[in-house]
């Protein structure tokens, strides 16, 4: 495979902390600001990927399992999961942490599509990603399946 990646040259960590000019009235972080922090940690892989700018294309769901507190260390966690022709999935896990104990709890994930795009905003092929460990050949067989539903869902 020509200009194929590892997976691994994909995987970014991207922290934030939640401060109050994002609360919502329960005093919690709003989900749209979890939202864009998904959406650019999602980017973040992408482009370390395919090493070009990439656009969002489609965000499958978001799971909002916990709050996540003010004052809390946003911990998020991204990898190119499998790549089609010109678009890419990218797996987003949203940790929170408390500073104070250090405990940590898994709040949010997300699979988001990328599109790689050229200076006049054309769609271009992408590398391949190779996964190499066991838990990426799952998520690679994972997107492949996700990738069929979103086709469907789209009347393809």
């Amino acid at each position: 495979m020509e200009n194929a990646r590892p997976v691994s040259d994909s995987c970014s960590e991207y922290s934030e902390l939640a401060l109050p000019n994002d609360a919502n009235p329960l005093g919690n972080l709003i989900g749209g600001r979890v939202m864009h922090l998904v959406d650019i940690s999602g980017a973040i892989a992408a482009m370390r990927h395919a090493r070009i700018p990439v656009v969002t294309a489609s965000v499958d769901h978001m799971t909002f399992l916990h709050p996540v507190h003010i004052g809390e260390l946003v911990i998020l966690k991204s990898t190119v999961n499998r790549v089609f022709r010109t678009s890419m999935e990218v797996g987003v896990k949203v940790m929170v942490e408390n500073m104070r104990t250090g405990v940590r709890r898994h709040t949010s994930s997300a699979y988001l599509t990328f599109v790689g795009i050229d200076a006049d905003g054309n769609r271009v092929p992408l590398p391949q990603a190779i996964p190499e460990t066991e838990e990426e050949k799952r998520r690679f067989h994972a997107a492949g399946e996700r990738r069929k539903y979103r086709l469907e869902l789209r009347g393809k």
